[in-house]
Order: C-alpha cells, then sequence, then structure tokens
C-alpha cells in the first residue's frame, strides 16, 4: 500500500511549568555528548523512574490512538503527562525540535513531528516519547495500528515488536554489542523486510544520546563489549521496501523512497550481572 503523506501545521510550542528540570540543552543549538557507558548504581536507580515515567507515558497516548485523532492530539496527551508527573519531555528544544514526543506515520521512518494530521483508519502510527527527570533520560516507543489495518502492515508491526524483543534476549554481559544487529538483521530477512542502517539505537543517561551507536544491522567491525552497568536504547526500522529516505524541509522527517511502511519499537536496556534489564516498561 502505497499513501502519501504531506507535512500539517504544526502548533505553538507547549509550555513545561517552571519547576521541572530542564535538560542542559534546551535553549541551545546542540547538546552535550559523552558519558561513560558504564552507569553508578545511582545513575542506574534513577533511570528505572524515567523509564517507567515514559513507558507510562507511551501507554497512555497509545490509548488515544485511534481514527479522527489528530497527532498534535497526542502530543499534548504526552507532554501533559510528563508535565504532570514532573518529568520533560526531553525531545522539546532537542536541537530545535518543537514537539514533546514524535509521530511517525506509515512511510515516515522516524522523528515525524505531531501537527494537524488527523490519523485515518487503516494507518500505523509509530510515537516516541523520552522522559528527563532526576536528571536523566528513559527513551521508548512503539508503533500502534489505528483501526482496521491490512495484513501486511500488521505482520511488519508485529514482527518488529519480535525482531526489538529478540535482540534484547541476546543482551548479557561478555557478548559484543552487535549481537543486537546480528539477530535483527537474521530475523528481518526471513520475511525480506529491510533493516534501516542511518538511524540506530544509542547510549543514554545523564545525556540523551551519549555516543554509543547501536547499529540494527550485523556490523563485525563494531568492537564494544556489554559489560553490567551499560544503558543504551535497541529501537529497529524495519521496511516493507526499501531503506532509502527522504528528509522533509522541516529537517526531521524521514520517509522511505518508495513511500512504502516502516514499523519501530524502542527500550531503553541495563546491562546486568547475568543478562539485562528493560527500562522502560510500565
Amino acid at each position: 500500500m502505497t499513501t502519501v503523506l504531506q507535512p500539517g501545521r504544526i502548533s505553538p510550542i507547549r509550555k513545561v511549568p517552571a519547576h521541572i528540570e530542564r535538560p542542559e540543552y534546551v535553549g541551545k543549538k546542540s547538546p552535550k555528548t559523552g558519558e561513560p557507558d558504564v552507569k553508578t548504581p545511582e545513575i542506574i536507580e534513577r533511570m528505572r523512574v524515567a523509564g517507567k515515567l515514559a513507558a507510562q507515558a507511551l501507554e497512555e497516548v497509545g490509548r488515544h490512538v485511534a481514527p479522527g485523532v489528530t497527532t498534535d492530539e497526542l502530543d499534548r496527551i504526552g507532554h501533559e503527562f510528563l508535565c504532570d508527573h514532573g518529568a520533560y519531555p526531553s525531545t522539546l528544544g532537542y536541537r530545535g525540535y518543537p514537539k514533546s514526543l514524535c509521530t511517525s506515520i506509515n512511510e515516515v521512518i522516524c522523528h515525524g513531528i505531531p501537527d494537524d494530521t488527523v490519523l485515518r483508519d487503516g494507518d500505523i502510527v509509530n510515537v516516541d516519547i523520552t522522559a528527563f527527570i532526576g536528571g536523566v533520560h528513559g527513551d521508548t516507543d512503539a508503533t500502534f495500528l489505528v483501526g482496521d489495518v491490512d495484513e501486511e502492515s500488521r505482520l511488519l508491526v508485529e514482527r518488529t515488536r519480535e525482531a526489538t524483543n529478540r535482540a534484547i534476549k541476546a543482551i548479557a554481559p561478555g557478548r559484543q554489542l552487535n549481537v543486537a544487529g546480528r539477530v535483527i538483521e537474521a530475523y528481518a530477512k526471513r520475511f525480506g523486510y529491510g533493516v534501516v542502517r542511518d538511524f540506530t539505537g544509542h547510549g543514554i543517561g545523564t545525556t540523551f544520546h551519549s555516543g554509543l551507536i547501536v547499529p540494527h544491522y550485523d556490523d563485525p567491525s563494531l568492537a564494544v563489549t556489554l559489560e553490567p552497568g551499560m544503558t543504551f536504547t535497541i529501537e529497529p526500522m524495519l521496511t516493507l521496501g526499501t531503506i532509502e529516505y527522504d528528509i522533509w524541509p522541516d529537517g526531521w522527517t524521514a520517509v522511505t523512497k518508495d513511500r512504502r511502511r516502516t514499523a519501530q519499537f524502542e527500550h531503553t536496556i541495563l546491562v546486568t550481572e547475568t543478562g539485562h534489564e528493560i527500562l522502560t516498561l510500565p
């Protein structure tokens, strides 16, 4: 199925109550990067709080995904949920991004900006939301079905979730970080799906993107060994067709070149002594 999405009107920037702590990059052109890959127990504890809250916010937004709802309304719901719980929506003001979450419909790979676009029956939409609270970030996303969705799209969404879960299950200390991408690519290939390469998972903690890169394809050159205390996201984007993309004039929205559909899921992961812990569960 090919649909061609058009940019909509973006509403004014939403206010965050003054008492809520802002990340350091708000109001700046670019954020600080670079922090230790292995986090202290105290930072990990705070990340559990941020991750759980992000997961709850995603769940709340997901409850409102339905035909006739605008992506701007989803942004309002996510924004208010985070603010009501004392958290700052990490995307708001990150490198100038104007909204409190990302909504990526159908052929949008990632970074779709919420606007007055109305969700239609049969669409799929990814919602990507990050909470900043206690000086740390928790980042998660999921792709939701809008009303009655065709089988091809439904399977793409289910299998993208499964690819994410399989990659997470492979995470354990002593293994190479590239195990995640190897598992995702091997699974996606069974169905002929494309695995997006240019947008990756990332290290996360006191910074939104720490500098650690987590590819979702098999990258043998990635020489990073997993250690207890490491935190990062796994967030594969799988496509029905090409992984080539265009960026809209907004500088953010990435759409597949063939305008075929794409899905994504994301969790923030902690490497533990015995395996891993998903920090973004509600």
